[in-house]
């Protein structure tokens, strides 16, 4: 699934598909050698101390980094490689680690490398003793070789309207799609594309295991990344450790169908958020109720979509149009939270009142190059190969013009993050068949809300009912996607006891209660909030 972030880009999906089964028999080559541990890039270094007060372990000060090579094409393994970036924050007991547990974020797209630090800096101090986290860039992102990027001028606000699939939004949009297809062509200069498939991440995991030395793979996923794991584990299903899955996608639809489907929970999610907002009227003043609320924001929307908001803010132009806005109040919808919720709350309220600074700097993204095409390039590139998305437009514009006229808040952006796939230049493949397969561990262990609209809660069920024997931990009523470490000490216990004993759920489903809707800071106006941290998954 991917994330979204602070810095607006579209809103979307990442998942992955169905098809032929794998078998172990296509293990990766053997790695050369051992993976030589070293000091990390100081870019990486900064970027990790934003987790130095997780806990009172320092991630930044122990974090290490490692290049491991992996062929492009594991049908011709001692052919053509490329590098991914590893780090390994390792565990703090003394005498030799219980083992390495390999994290991912998600995305597809979502770098990995510093997500390894923020998962040991969330850890409760027995985990830390126990376990060296490891990350990685899977292949293609971040500080891998090579990174994929095609147009970093794409994402520069403000975009053109996403639209209702009216005529002049759809002939825009599909042309500027079809522009970014033919772009990442010409930026592949390896044939990287034919070669990103999740089935490949799952090799690549495969031979990240063999190079740590390890006879089995300890592994923690999510979103994407719990997609990511059952495909290692149904293509190697004796190498399997301990594997916990967060944030569960649902291997039936992808991924064409579920991203319809999340265009219906992302519209509920913020529904309700909108009725949360009207019941602090007294802080927000944005309505009393949910529909004065709602009726606010795509008022906004449509005034937006006319005269878009410019402001410089540290010397950076930005711009908020509808798109923009979308975008990024998107992650109200994934994060049930006080930071979250308070901080788009108090930008919606600035605009009302003509704090144009405030709002643009809670809802803006730069108006020139420079934008992290990374992620978004990775996610089609994976999604747009994983599995062969509809060729008719007709289609496309019939089952989103059906969905968006009731659930109108996703719909048309994710159409749009997606469309690239209409015209990607490199063939599709057929994914495995999640589950289908000899040997499949009995172990895993998967964690869902039932209001994550990220990877809807009917996923988890479909995976769990593949992955035979897999328990789950279910959160109620809970709108936060990806639970681990979100505030529950019953789900964090559940993770705990399985890592450290191997002890899974007594039954084969257990429920927690959710932990409730945050509630504004105490004594706060609507005046300004400082802008929250998103360290999701796509999460």
């Amino acid at each position: 699934m991917r994330r979204v972030v602070i810095v607006a880009a579209t809103a979307g999906l990442g998942l992955t598909g169905l098809g032929a089964v794998g078998t172990a028999s296509a293990a990766p080559a053997p790695t050369t050698g051992g993976l030589k541990w070293h000091t990390c890039q100081a870019d990486l270094v900064n970027e990790v101390k934003a987790y130095d007060g997780l806990s009172p372990v320092k991630v930044s000060e122990i974090i290490r980094c490692a290049e491991l090579q992996v062929p492009l094409d594991y049908n011709r393994p001692y052919g053509k490689k490329i590098t991914l970036q590893l780090t390994r924050t390792p565990h703090t007991g003394t005498g030799k680690a219980k083992g390495d547990i390999v994290v991912n974020p998600g995305g597809p797209g979502g770098s990995g490398a510093g997500f390894g630090a923020r998962v040991f800096a969330q850890n409760s101090p027995a985990m830390q003793a126990a376990y060296n986290v490891i990350g990685f860039d899977p292949r293609g992102v971040g500080r891998s070789v090579p990174a994929l990027s095609c147009d970093v001028n794409y994402s520069n606000a403000p975009r053109p309207d996403y639209g209702t699939g009216d005529r002049k939004s759809v002939a825009i949009w599909l042309k500027k799609s079809a522009a970014y297809s033919k772009a990442c062509a010409k930026a592949d200069k390896i044939g990287l594309l034919k070669h990103i498939k999740t089935v490949d991440s799952a090799k690549d995991l495969e031979s990240i295991r063999r190079a740590t030395g390890n006879s089995k793979l300890d592994y923690y996923g999510a979103s994407y990344g719990t997609y990511l794991g059952a495909t290692y584990a149904t293509l190697f299903p004796k190498r399997v450790g301990r594997m916990a899955l967060d944030g569960v996608v649902g291997p039936k639809g992808v991924w064409y169908e579920a991203n319809l489907n999340q265009d219906v929970e992302f519209d509920k999610n913020m529904n309700y958020y909108f009725g949360w907002i009207a019941k602090y009227d007294s802080v927000y003043h944005l309505g009393k109720k949910q529909a004065d609320v709602r009726r606010f924001f795509y008022g906004l929307r449509a005034k937006l979509a006319k005269k878009p908001v410019y402001q410089t803010l540290d010397g950076t132009r930005v711009a908020v149009g509808p798109d923009e806005l979308t975008d990024v109040i998107q992650n109200a919808g994934y994060r049930r939270s006080q930071a979250v919720w308070h901080t788009f709350a108090v930008g919606l309220s600035a605009y009302k009142k003509g704090d144009l600074a405030t709002f643009a700097g809670t809802f803006g993204a730069q108006t020139t190059g420079g934008s992290d095409d990374n992620n978004f390039a990775v996610y089609n590139a994976v999604q747009c190969t994983d599995v062969q998305w509809p060729t008719s437009w007709k289609k496309w514009h019939r089952d989103n013009t059906r969905i968006n006229r009731k659930h109108p808040f996703l719909t048309w952006g994710n159409v749009w993050f997606n469309a690239p796939c209409l015209t990607w230049p490199a063939k599709a493949g057929k994914p495995v068949d999640i589950g289908r397969t000899r040997d499949l561990p009995k172990n895993i262990l998967l964690f869902q809300s039932t209001n994550d609209a990220a990877t809807p809660y009917g996923g988890a069920l479909d995976m769990q009912k593949r992955l035979k024997g897999a328990h789950l931990v279910v959160q109620d009523g809970d709108r936060t996607h990806c639970i681990v470490h979100r505030g529950s000490a019953k789900v964090d216990a559940y993770f705990d006891a399985y890592f450290l004993s191997g002890k899974l759920p007594s039954k084969k489903t257990v429920h927690v209660p959710q932990l409730g809707d945050p509630v504004p800071p105490a004594g706060v106006q609507a005046k300004s909030a400082p802008a929250p941290v998103f360290d999701d998954v796509i999460k």
